[in-house]
């Protein structure tokens, strides 16, 4: 025969010792019917049982005066593991009464219980078997698997309030010795066995009760946190809407005064281009009248130098001077051809920006009509001025090619005047009256350009300022229309809030509803069972048929007991079901109290 290993059979041992106590201390206190004591005997000895289970294959520390062993080491590494079980052991440390690491893990215990956690603490400590292989030895119960049934087993005492005193107890002193007269079995304990049924019937409506409670506790919670998150969001709505409106109003009072302004540079721009019409037109005549003149001095000058190419002969000297002037004519007329090449890379300049100036007026046509209008003219105004430049160069090219045949004319006139020398000595002081006369002219040709000069630097200024104008003009609709697009995207924003809203409304009105309907079918539940809790159930012999139909029971009418009230249904009128979140399947439920009913095989079935 294999002989056992005494350290199994121990363990065996506390654990049968470990389930007799907390059954026991289960159904004294459902029968005891209120919170317990420290006083209350069952309880002392499951705390005795409690401590001798800790206890096996502690080892054993020395210290200075003598061997150590207690379970306070173990118990205290609950508070690394669980963060929620510092209260308690600070509470421990603190109690003024305790001396000994014993008492305070018997503190502890008592703490633990009546917090209801004491299966939580223990678990995190099994789970963390190398820390426990510090304390205890490796066949300890609570290294085996059985200190794994001892923590589920304690897992029903979450059933038990216990309201115990530990602060005045002598807690060090205690004796802990196990007292098995009460496990011992009696005549009365055979004979109550529906006793047992009923507390295990109680038992299961509480947890369903505990667990409904649970449940509905959290979906409390959560739609609180909700409705909170909703109250800040519509502030923070009702917030931003406000700010939308006053910067809405803000842009349309500025969208008032951008039109109004721009009415104004219209109207100025309109006179101020009247303006330049008229003295464009001033000036072009004055033009017209002095070219005229310049021509018929010119035509004159010819004539005059065919009369002295014949009469010339000894003015050789006075020919130098009319060299000397004809070199200064001849640069004249390069920077005349300067300004001409000047003038029409201006005037290229000036088409360009007329081009642009025309592409924005076609794209400002739909909001500035009337700018639109006033462009149109200042084009106009600006063609003809073109025609007038080009007027211009024609006459130019034309002076030129007067000024290439008078060369020519020197040039045959030079032959002749060396033979002819003689014969115009006589005449040269008319030709001097007359040189002088042909500088005057020269001079007011000079005043003239210089006017040409300073009218077109003036149609220059005022381009510009047209073009700055009409940038600023640009600038100010791109402005409008980014505001418009802008106060789109808030009305869509506030639209699709304002759905938000109501939708979350919707669905807390719907959880409301039904939160007060399982609130009231609780109440209901518990009503009936206050109501109910007096009552004893019918036999099956006496039962033979339903309360409600008073149809006879038989195979196809099966019996249903309510474990509260006693009584007794047929399946076909106990239709009422309700879902358990332990269970698959719906529950049926008694049509009176509300409790759950147990089928059970009819009297006359074998």
């Amino acid at each position: 025969t294999a002989v056992k290993d005494p350290t199994a059979v121990e363990r065996a041992n506390l654990l049968n010792m470990a389930k007799l106590s907390i059954k026991g201390l289960i159904e004294s206190a459902l029968s005891f019917g209120r919170t317990l004591d420290s006083d209350y005997p069952p309880l002392q000895q499951f705390f005795v049982v409690m401590e001798h289970c800790l206890k096996h294959g502690l080892k054993v520390r020395k210290s200075f005066l003598s061997y150590n062993k207690t379970i306070w080491g173990p118990l205290e590494l609950v508070e690394k593991l669980y963060p929620e079980a510092e209260e308690i052991a600070a509470s421990v440390r603190d109690l003024p009464g305790l001396k000994t690491p014993l008492g305070r893990a018997r503190a502890w215990l008592r703490l633990a219980l009546m917090q209801k956690k004491m299966a939580d603490y223990l678990r995190c400590l099994i789970i963390q078997r190398d820390l426990l292989s510090e304390f205890y030895e490796y066949h300890a119960l609570m290294m085996e698997e059985e200190g794994a049934v001892i923590v589920g087993l304690l897992v029903g005492l979450n059933v038990i309030d216990a309201n115990l005193c530990v602060k005045g107890e002598d807690l060090d002193s205690q004796v802990g010795v196990i007292d098995f007269s009460v496990y011992l079995k009696s005549d009365d304990d055979i004979g109550g066995k529906e006793r047992d049924v009923q507390i295990a019937a109680i038992l299961d409506q509480k947890n369903y009760v505990e667990e409904l409670n649970r449940q509905l506790n959290s979906t409390v919670s959560s739609l609180h946190a909700r409705v909170d998150s909703l109250e800040k969001s519509n502030t923070k709505l009702i917030e931003e809407l406000a700010i939308a409106k006053n910067n809405i109003i803000k842009l349309q009072e500025e969208n008032h005064q951008l039109r109004s302004e721009n009415t104004l540079i219209l109207m100025k721009t309109q006179h101020h281009l009247e303006a330049t019409k008229v003295d464009v037109e001033a000036e072009l005549q004055t033009y017209k009248h002095s070219r005229q003149g310049l021509d018929e001095m010119y035509s004159e000058a010819r004539r005059q130098l065919r009369e002295e190419s014949q009469l010339r002969q000894d003015m050789e000297n006075e020919l130098v001077v009319q060299v000397s002037m004809k070199h200064e004519i001849e640069l004249a007329m390069k920077l005349l051809e300067k300004d001409i090449h000047e003038k029409q890379d201006t005037l290229i300049g000036l088409r360009q920006q007329l081009d642009e100036v025309k592409a924005i007026n076609v794209e400002m046509y739909q909001k500035l009509q009337v700018s639109e209008d006033a462009m149109k003219e200042k084009s106009e105004i600006i063609s003809r001025l073109e025609d007038k430049t080009n007027q211009i160069n024609a006459t130019m090219k034309q002076l030129e090619q007067r000024l290439q045949q008078a060369e020519k004319a020197q040039m045959e006139a030079e032959a002749e005047d060396e033979k002819l020398k003689q014969e115009y000595v006589n005449k040269s002081e008319s030709l001097q009256k007359e040189f002088s006369q042909k500088e005057k002219q020269l001079l007011q040709l000079e005043m003239d350009l210089k006017i040409e000069k300073e009218w077109r630097q003036t149609l220059e200024d005022d381009l510009q300022k047209e073009k700055e104008t009409v940038s600023h003009l640009r600038i100010e609709t791109q402005e409008i229309i980014n505001l418009k697009k802008e106060f789109l995207k808030l009305q869509e924003k506030n639209k699709q809030l304002k759905r938000i809203c109501e939708d979350q409304e919707a669905a807390l009105q719907e959880l409301a509803s039904k939160l007060s309907e399982s609130k009231l079918k609780i109440e209901d539940i518990k009503e009936a069972n206050k109501a109910l809790q007096g009552q004893v159930w019918l036999k099956d012999k006496e039962a033979t048929h339903c309360k409600l139909c008073e149809k006879e029971f038989s195979l196809s009418k099966r019996k249903h007991h309510c474990r509260n009230c006693g009584e007794i249904f047929c399946n076909a009128c106990s239709d009422n079901e309700l879902p358990l979140p332990s269970s698959p399947r719906p529950v049926r439920v008694c049509d009176s109290c509300h409790a759950i009913l147990i089928q059970r095989c009819s009297s006359n079935v074998p």
